[in-house]
């Protein structure tokens, strides 16, 4: 089974959500069978290449409402065990961040790719990490097992940059307009950062979808292929 998480490393549900879909993953029994990939979403495409304090950005953005809207969503990640420092927290465009995922996909694999993902959300809602800092991703990309020189040059090229923006523009296409959004086997889709319990009922739901139809084509191969002859 295939799961796509279309997400943006500046969103916070996209944290929250992934937390809680791995909590599902761990109580589901067909865990090992399940790939998790995450696909580039950009919230806001024109936010600036240097970084400013994230309150600020949100306070411009959405004015008074930005300051419950943030203790909000701390209390909710508070309650999966995530610290979010809004204080610390810095705004910036998410594009590099998502050019160095999807280098993690395709040379290292979905495994790490979500593990990266992992530090790039630790790092930029709880550490206080500029997610378009070349050094930072390069130290992060190596702390899950990526090779340094190999990501520092990629950083430092425009390599990635066409096939993530095209990756980005399928998003749309597909008519993702908010994230998260999880995509299970391209055609089951679950919006927003949902209870584990309401993952781990989706993914049983699937399941019972797939097993389903495969028993379907089973039989129906059976029957066009049966008494030593074919029918079409």
């Amino acid at each position: 089974m295939k799961i796509e998480i279309y997400s943006d490393i500046a969103c916070p549900w996209c944290y929250i959500g992934e937390h809680r879909l791995a909590r599902a993953l761990a109580a589901y029994p067909k865990a090992g069978e399940v790939e998790v990939v995450f696909r580039s979403y950009q919230l806001d495409p024109t936010a600036p290449p240097e970084p400013r304090p994230l309150r600020q950005y949100l306070e411009q953005r959405f004015g008074p409402a930005a300051t419950e809207m943030t203790a909000r969503v701390s209390d909710v990640a508070r309650g999966e065990g995530l610290e979010l420092d809004w204080d610390r927290a810095l705004s910036v465009n998410t594009l590099t961040a998502h050019r160095l995922l999807h280098l993690a996909e395709q040379e290292y694999g979905p495994a790490t790719q979500r593990e990266l993902a992992r530090k790039l959300f630790e790092a930029h809602f709880s550490q206080g990490g500029d997610v378009s800092d070349h050094d930072l991703l390069t130290e992060l990309a190596a702390s899950v097992g990526m090779d340094a020189a190999r990501v520092r040059a990629y950083l430092d090229s425009g390599e990635g940059l066409d096939e993530t923006r095209y990756e980005i523009h399928q998003a749309q296409r597909l008519g993702i307009r908010s994230v998260p959004t999880f995509v299970i086997e391209g055609k089951y889709a679950i919006q927003g950062a949902q209870p584990a319990s309401v993952f781990l009922r989706a993914l049983e739901q699937v399941t019972a979808r797939l097993e389903e139809e495969r028993a379907q084509e089973s039989a129906a191969d059976d029957v066009a292929c049966a008494d030593g002859s074919c029918a079409l």
